[in-house]
């Protein structure tokens, strides 16, 4: 996301393929009330997790994993407790051993951040990057 988020026209979690859900914790919040940053990354991270593994076929074959390699999170509303947030994740690019992710995190259908993050496949044995298997690229390539 090299453009300014706070530019772009408003999104919507419809305008994410694969969709999922965090509930909002108290101990989220800070001294303002309102939920601190870091589970903002939290949430973000429960929804590549969904992405990467709780589907019909986990991306990770036996003997790799999945790291983050780089996290970007522009901060555009106040998230509140109680209530859930809901995580929207697109896939924008995939190279040989990596995928970039694009996310929306929103709260009563308002947007009230967006991530880029990178993940890269690593072998478990060497922990050193590994090429995305055949069988996944398609995966992949079905959930653009």
């Amino acid at each position: 996301m090299a453009h300014d988020p706070h530019d772009s026209p408003a999104l919507r979690l419809e305008d994410f393929p694969f969709r999922t859900h965090d509930t909002i914790r108290y101990g989220d919040t800070d001294r303002q009330g309102h939920v601190n940053n870091a589970a903002f990354a939290t949430f973000c991270e429960t929804g590549r997790v969904a992405f990467l593994h709780l589907t019909e076929q986990s991306l990770a074959h036996p003997g790799t994993s999945f790291v983050i390699a780089r996290l970007v999170l522009d901060f555009r509303a106040e998230i509140t407790w109680p209530g859930t947030v809901d995580i929207g994740t697109r896939l924008t690019k995939v190279g040989r051993s990596s995928m970039t992710l694009e996310q929306g995190l929103f709260q009563n259908g308002r947007c009230a951040a967006t991530s880029e993050s990178i993940v890269v496949l690593v072998d478990d044995a060497t922990r050193k990057s590994t090429p995305l298997l055949p069988e996944i690229l398609r995966v992949l390539e079905a959930r653009r």
